[in-house]
């Protein structure tokens, strides 16, 4: 396996997607001969709409099916059974149409935790998120913020071991985004490897362990993010930072 840079990789990549294409009439949406995750992250996928970002997220969970191509996780082929290990939270979230603590009860009870300790967990998860004293609150009366924190905690709750993040702050003010990207660290410094898509530079300078740049459905640029923030390789991620117009 090859990182960013072109060397072997010392240890076998999280995730890993090679030879992915997706295409719609007659156009090119996706084309990735190799990316390969590996590393702690959290991992931050940049770039201007369109690029192909929340597709190539889509393809890694396995929601979208693509035209051809292989996606990876930990050495083997992506299956059902490494689905059930990642979880995923979209831009908008979806939430039960019941109380906070039900939406958490939801997915503890599938796995099988019994009452007494979803019921610790439960408040674990809320003091973690500060939803704390919320638990009887309809989820879906939450503000943006809170909802998005929720959203986000119920994925936690399955202790998965990958995280894909489509965009969660982008409706969100400072202060919101502040408390979700602090949620997001915690999860990253436990162990859940992040990966998640953005359009805020200044938010992947403070998540990034590495960045991947997408352009025109495809990777023009994977770095880590110390490098690619002090001087970008390629002229799409120095075009990018810079503001001009990518396409």
């Amino acid at each position: 396996m090859r990182d960013w840079d072109g060397a072997e990789m010392l240890t076998q990549p999280r995730m890993a997607v090679e030879n992915l294409r997706i295409g719609r009439n007659g156009s090119t949406l996706l084309d990735v001969p190799y990316l390969a995750l590996g590393g702690p992250g959290p991992t931050l996928i940049l770039g201007p709409n369109g690029a192909g970002k929340s597709l190539l997220l889509r393809c890694m969970h396995g929601l979208i099916q693509p035209d051809g191509g292989t996606v990876w996780q930990d050495g083997a082929l992506l299956g059902e059974d490494h689905r059930a290990r990642q979880a995923m939270v979209f831009q908008t979230p979806v939430l039960l149409r019941r109380s906070v603590a039900a939406n958490l009860d939801f997915v503890l009870r599938r796995q099988g935790v019994r009452w007494g300790s979803r019921k610790a967990r439960i408040a674990a998860l809320l003091d973690e998120g500060g939803l704390a004293g919320k638990e009887r609150q309809a989820a879906r009366s939450l503000s943006g913020g809170e909802a998005q924190r929720l959203a986000i905690l119920r994925a936690l709750a399955c202790n998965p071991e990958i995280l894909f993040l489509d965009e969660p702050t982008s409706a969100l003010d400072p202060a919101a985004t502040q408390a979700v990207e602090a949620l997001i660290l915690r999860a990253s410094a436990r162990g859940t490897r992040i990966v998640m898509v953005t359009h805020d530079v200044g938010q992947a300078r403070r998540l990034g362990h590495d960045i991947v740049l997408m352009q025109a459905g495809r990777v023009a640029e994977h770095s880590q993010a110390a490098d690619f923030f002090a001087a970008p390789r390629t002229a799409a991620g120095r075009a990018y930072l810079s503001g001009a117009l990518v396409i």
